[in-house]
């Protein structure tokens, strides 16, 4: 089954480190944009990252930037999101995402119906 998993989340204080990581089974993403999004609770989902598939023209959503850092390894087929000097803000379920269509980051960060993988989300919760 062709998918996307998240994983890396957890609880930190302010000012502490997390490393996301998003893994494909069953296709390979090394085509393909991917793009980090978020949603806190009673809040819209925002986008914060994307990564083109050859790995330049990296996109970051303003409130990141500076501490996030989005890379990624085609030959394990993932994509990480290092996220440093985390604030209370930062909390939310963070998703991964990606369009078969785009190779680029041009669907960042509005043209999330467009997006035909979703992984199921890690929590990311900074508080202390």
């Amino acid at each position: 089954q062709s998918q996307l998993v998240e994983s890396g989340g957890g609880f930190v204080q302010p000012g502490e480190s997390l490393s996301l990581s998003c893994t494909a089974f069953g296709f390979s993403l090394e085509l393909y944009a991917v793009l980090w999004f978020r949603q806190a609770p009673g809040k819209e989902r925002e986008g914060v990252s994307c990564i083109p598939w050859q790995g330049r023209s990296i996109k970051y959503a303003d409130s990141v930037k500076g501490r996030f850092t989005i890379s990624r390894d085609n030959t394990k087929n993932v994509v990480f999101l290092q996220m440093n000097n985390l604030k209370p803000e930062d909390t939310a379920v963070y998703y991964c995402a990606l369009s078969t269509a785009f190779s680029t980051c041009a669907a960042y960060p509005d043209r999330t119906h467009e997006m035909n993988y979703w992984g199921k989300g890690t929590l990311v919760t900074v508080s202390s």
